[in-house]
């Protein structure tokens, strides 16, 4: 066991130098709609649930967190205001056949409204351009998950799903008096899956996923990838460590080190305080970021059903708000 922490903890040393690298890598992917945590407890501790089990919501950070469902069916509803109006909303089912002895199955559905946007074309006129019509962009993104629990300590998950950019239509001139008319519209499969571990030492987990594994797509003449991002994580519940009654308090701590394509490799780490098992207090932190870095929640649990709610401050931009119903059986 000793050698098994020790081990962990050297994947993480080695992995966080990147953190404070000074290369910048920006701009290098589409469809970054599919790095935004719609989740409130996920959005609390700012995202850092690698190694967190929470149900079918597991789908949208490690598959692999579904495997050790508590009961048959696990139900996810969340809504997330997001920057400049953008509304997502997210759907996760799951179900644990026959107590689980074949694994669980998952259903996750994810919707993007960009709300209006008032169309422009290139025009021989003073200002330059003429308005076209008022357009909504749209996406989204709908899979498949399956997750096992291999033994007492190992647990595999993945998902496949299916995902699309709509953004609406380009009028191009044809000579003096015709336009062509072009549809902006990409459609991409992609890849999920996960792992996690129990090392036997207290609640302490070791956990590591990939998100977004693709093919390259493209509009037009320039391709992209999805945002592909690989994560590794730990958690444990650091009043294990103290001689408490886990029945009245908990406090999980969680921590993510997370390898963008598209951006700087991030730390983020959550606090999740519960008192008797229904109250819980959330709080979280990453670094480095341009305008989000600390994040706040809680939540209510009570006969299989949750009520979340997440806060994050988000610099020049309003704050981002997101709420969550769960319901498990």
């Amino acid at each position: 066991m000793r050698r098994t922490i020790i081990l962990i903890i050297g994947v993480v040393l080695w992995l966080t130098p990147p953190l404070f690298s000074k290369n910048t890598k920006l701009a290098q992917t589409g469809f970054k709609f599919l790095s935004v945590a719609t989740d409130a407890r996920g959005g609390a501790l700012n995202d850092a649930l690698t190694t967190v089990e929470i149900g079918s919501a597991s789908l949208f950070f490690n598959p692999a967190g579904m495997a050790r469902l508590p009961g048959r069916f696990d139900v996810t509803l969340s809504q997330n205001t997001w920057i400049a109006d953008i509304k997502h909303n997210s759907y996760s089912l799951a179900f644990s056949p026959f107590k689980g002895r074949y694994g669980v199955f998952g259903m996750s559905f994810m919707s993007i409204d960009y709300g209006d946007i008032q169309g422009t074309m290139v025009w021989n006129n003073s200002q330059g351009f003429i308005d076209t019509d008022v357009f909504q962009p749209s996406a989204w993104s709908a899979g498949l998950g399956y997750a096992k629990a291999l033994s007492d300590k190992f647990a595999v998950g993945g998902q496949v799903k299916i995902t699309q950019q709509e953004l609406g239509n380009s009028f191009l001139p044809e000579g003096d008096s015709s336009l062509t008319v072009k549809q902006n519209l990409a459609l991409a499969t992609a890849y999920d899956f996960g792992t996690q571990f129990r090392t036997g030492f207290k609640s302490l987990i070791f956990g590591m996923s990939v998100r977004n594994f693709s093919n390259e797509i493209k509009y037009e003449k320039e391709g992209f990838q999805l945002p592909l991002t690989f994560r590794i994580g730990l958690s444990m519940n650091v009043l294990d460590l103290m001689d408490m009654d886990q029945n009245k308090m908990s406090c999980l701590v969680t921590a993510d080190a997370v390898h963008y394509r598209d951006y700087p490799e991030q730390l983020k780490i959550g606090v999740e305080y519960k008192l008797l098992n229904m109250f819980a207090f959330r709080l979280g932190y990453m670094a480095p970021s341009d305008e989000q870095n600390v994040s706040f929640g809680f939540g209510v649990t009570k006969f299989g059903a949750s009520i979340d709610y997440a806060y994050t401050p988000f610099g020049i931009f309003d704050p981002v708000q997101r709420f969550t119903l769960r319901f498990a059986l």
